[in-house]
């Protein structure tokens, strides 16, 4: 199986090129950003040494989907998605911060709660709650988005205190926080799944106006249960059949690696990384309803350079 570790390109137009830890992204002109979704896989904020094939294509294609269906909530960033590990879409300066919804214990938030903290980024959380027990509401639990490097928690007061987002901006990503999630948890229900936690970015266009940009409800920015199992499993205390990364966080743990200083990344077996990349299509076809078809896996980067060109050239 043939994977896209990295690409080189250089389209009409670029000005300008970065690397993020999953995505290469190509500014074009003053208007449009091209955004390839490799597939490289991180986790604990290091990528790891083996991509894992169609996982790119995956996360493209159900964020698309997503983006579609809640485009009446935030306006997004699309223009086009010209190959199916490529999104085009309008340049949107960032927000500083990523809007981290959680509606159940699960992940790092049950990690800080294991560890005898019952606050996470400023939110009180009750005592008595066992691993991915169903919050009382979805709270919200924002991170500092980092250029290299671990994001940290954050609480809404130090934010608004140290002026990362205005008041009045910042009122708004809740709101649409809260809204896209309610969407996302109605969607994955209608499929079976629990939308567990899941993340948002913002960024404001030349426009003034709030976009939903980057990716929203796949497996590298959400957390699925089976809906089927949940209770029968919270009530046994047994772990949750999911669909994740945390899969793979559990395995690098187990095998001595949370991205700290001096730890190793473990061997990563060709059965390990055709197992994640099965693990991602399983998602895809829950979350979607469809069944996946695989791109072609030859010639990858031919295909992508020509159905890019033949966009922009119908985008100028």
């Amino acid at each position: 199986m043939t994977a896209i570790k990295e690409t080189h390109f250089n389209f009409p137009g670029q000005t300008k090129f970065y690397k993020g830890k999953v995505r290469d992204v190509y500014t074009i002109g003053d208007h449009y950003l091209v955004m390839i979704v490799s597939d490289r896989i991180s986790a604990f904020d290091v990528i790891l040494p083996e991509a894992i094939p169609y996982k790119g294509q995956v996360l493209n294609q159900i964020a698309a989907k997503f983006l579609s269906a809640t485009q009446d909530i935030v306006p997004n960033w699309v223009v086009d998605i010209p190959d199916p590990n490529v999104t085009i879409g309008k340049i949107c300066e960032p927000f500083k911060v990523e809007m981290v919804i959680r509606g159940y214990l699960a992940g790092h938030a049950w990690r800080e709660y294991q560890a005898g903290r019952r606050s996470v980024c400023g939110v009180s959380l009750p005592e008595g709650l066992k691993e991915n027990d169903k919050l009382p509401a979805p709270i919200i639990t924002p991170t500092t988005k980092a250029a290299v490097g671990h994001d940290e928690d954050i609480s809404r007061e130090d934010i608004l205190d140290q002026g990362i987002v205005s008041e009045e901006d910042y009122l708004q990503l809740e709101q649409y926080t809260r809204e896209l999630f309610q969407r996302g948890t109605d969607i994955a229900a209608d499929r079976g799944l629990i939308l567990v936690d899941t993340k948002y970015e913002f960024g404001k266009a030349a426009d003034g106006k709030i976009y939903l940009i980057d990716e929203i409800h796949t497996p590298d920015s959400s957390r699925y249960f089976y809906e089927d199992s949940y209770t029968q499993l919270q009530r046994e205390s047994k772990p949750q059949r999911q669909l994740s990364k945390e899969f793979l966080r559990q395995w690098l743990i187990e095998n001595g690696f949370q991205g700290k200083e001096g730890q190793e990344v473990p061997y990563m077996s060709p059965e390990l990384v055709k197992s994640i990349s099965e693990r991602y299509i399983e998602l895809y076809e829950h979350i979607t309803g469809e069944s996946f078809r695989k791109s072609a896996s030859s010639e990858i980067n031919d295909r992508i350079r020509t159905n890019v060109e033949e966009s922009l050239k119908r985008l100028s």
